[in-house]
């Protein structure tokens, strides 16, 4: 009662509410990048993962990014899969590439404590019938400083 009291009468008396929001996204991420990899057959994938608040200021993003890179002939797609609160959602398609080469990696996706996302290579870019073993994208190390 008394903080809508407050704020009522903060702002009948023309005050605002501000809120900074960092400049840069290494100033917004809850904990330093966290490398990310996998691999199948002649196709791997790798790079940075983080979480950023989203303009809300209440839940925040799981950023991945990174390349999926490949030295052989056939087709690879990188997909991922989130859980939420054990129910899982659709794998989803994130990047593909035929033959040797690289192609850009870049997903954001939101992101709660109760969150399990995973990425995996699969072969061909139609289907996750062939694929690497899931590898999680939402462990967080421990920081000891």
């Amino acid at each position: 009662m008394h903080a809508r009291t407050w704020t009522a009468t903060a702002l009948a008396a023309g005050l605002s509410f501000a809120t900074a929001v960092p400049a840069l996204a290494s100033d917004t991420t809850s904990v330093r990048a966290v490398e990310w990899s996998t691999e199948f057959e002649t196709a791997s994938a790798s790079g940075q993962r983080w979480t950023e608040p989203t303009n809300n200021g209440v839940t925040r993003d799981l950023i991945v990014n990174g390349t999926l890179a490949n030295t052989g002939d056939a087709c690879y797609a990188l997909w991922t899969q989130f859980v939420y609160d054990l129910a899982p959602g659709p794998m989803r398609k994130q990047a593909e590439i035929c033959g040797p080469g690289s192609v850009p990696v870049d997903v954001r996706q939101p992101y709660m404590s109760t969150t399990t996302g995973y990425v995996m290579i699969c072969k061909g870019t139609a289907s996750t019938d062939e694929c690497s073993p899931r590898e999680s994208i939402t462990w967080w190390p421990i920081s000891t400083s």
